[in-house]
């Protein structure tokens, strides 16, 4: 039965090779809490390190959706491993909580060596600026559920807060402070390659909206990893609450925030105005509405602070190279409201 596995499209030896060929993208993600290293049933993280006196452990885990479309279509997989730690541990910030540990999934329909250690390379970029261990995962080759140039990748990343520090809801009273995108990042990606694709657009074109750059090439700008932008805020009740900007955009997920009652209010004017949402607003014909309901227009982490504390928040995060800005304030409406104009 020698070789029956690969008779079945398996390739061990390719998935012995990714391995060898990953390890050291993953050693230079590690901290000294990490116990062990590659290759364990399960990744070890020395808890008792940390100088937490009341430790919360807060768990976050999401995919990047049909924006490997366009990776695998163009041969571009360097970035698409940011987006997975990007979209995983932003939702945990978004909490107070510093990431310590990373898995990452990668589901293919041929093991290519090559290929794995593209995807994970950027997945390990993703870990070095998020400050956390890439610490295990699964590679899974699965002929069949998979054409061989397919593939899936997803996260799952544990952070810490202290108990007292943990960012929870939004109260009357307090602003919101944006941060600035990098651009689509990881959501809406099914309509943006309608768009594209209905303007006769190919990937290899100059992108209407970035001569500088191809299509494939502005379309994959990686998800903005915010734990550098936060530093100096995570562990501390400075800010009240956050939100991540992902799907459903400011609609969806600033509401997630507010504590029971609250509403906000939204100066849609204080947008940044990023050209490939003014083309993708013109090109596909699109409303206001489906605009906030689809991307995050720029904003990709939303933070409610008290009125207090908006001085010191606004300086830490300028300290840290950010550009925030003010948004808006939360209301005891009890419902988001936008006001002005979408000017993207």
């Amino acid at each position: 039965m020698a070789g029956a596995y690969e008779k079945a499209g398996v390739n061990i030896e390719a998935g012995y090779e990714g391995v060898k060929r990953m390890k050291k993208h993953v050693q230079s993600t590690m901290r000294p809490e990490v116990i062990g290293g590659l290759g364990g049933f399960g990744g070890l993280f020395d808890m008792s390190q940390l100088n937490l006196k009341e430790p919360v452990l807060v768990s976050g885990t999401d995919g990047v959706g049909t924006k490997l479309l366009i990776a695998q279509q163009t041969g571009i997989h360097d970035t698409i491993g940011i987006d997975a730690v990007a979209m995983c541990v932003n939702d945990i910030v978004a909490q107070g909580a510093s990431p310590l540990f990373f898995l990452d999934y990668l589901a293919l329909g041929k093991n290519d060596p090559a290929l794995v250690e593209q995807i994970v390379a950027g997945v390990a970029a993703g870990c070095r600026e998020a400050d956390c261990a890439l610490i295990g995962g699964e590679t899974a080759e699965m002929p069949g559920l998979y054409e061989e140039e397919e593939y899936d990748v997803a996260g799952f990343v544990v952070g810490a807060a202290e108990k007292t520090a943990i960012w929870q809801q939004a109260e009357a009273g307090d602003v919101l402070i944006g941060l600035p995108s990098s651009g689509i990042h990881s959501n809406g990606f099914s309509l943006v390659r309608k768009i594209a694709s209905d303007k006769g657009l190919t990937w290899e074109d100059k992108a209407p909206f970035n001569a500088a750059q191809t299509v494939a090439e502005a379309l994959l700008t990686p998800t903005r990893i915010y734990v550098q932008a936060l530093k100096g805020l995570l562990g501390t009740s400075l800010v009240r609450a956050a939100a991540h900007i992902t799907g459903g955009g400011l609609v969806e997920n600033v509401p997630r925030m507010l504590s029971e009652g609250a509403g906000a209010e939204i100066d849609l004017t204080k947008l940044p105005q990023l050209p490939v949402f003014s083309w993708l607003q013109q090109a596909g014909d699109l409303t206001q509405e489906d605009m906030l309901e689809t991307f995050n227009t720029g904003v990709g982490m939303v933070l409610s602070v008290s009125l207090e504390n908006q001085e010191k928040v606004m300086s830490v995060l300028k300290e840290n190279g950010e550009t925030p800005f003010l948004l808006g304030e939360v209301t005891n409406t009890g419902n988001l409201q936008f006001k002005g104009e979408l000017t993207v």
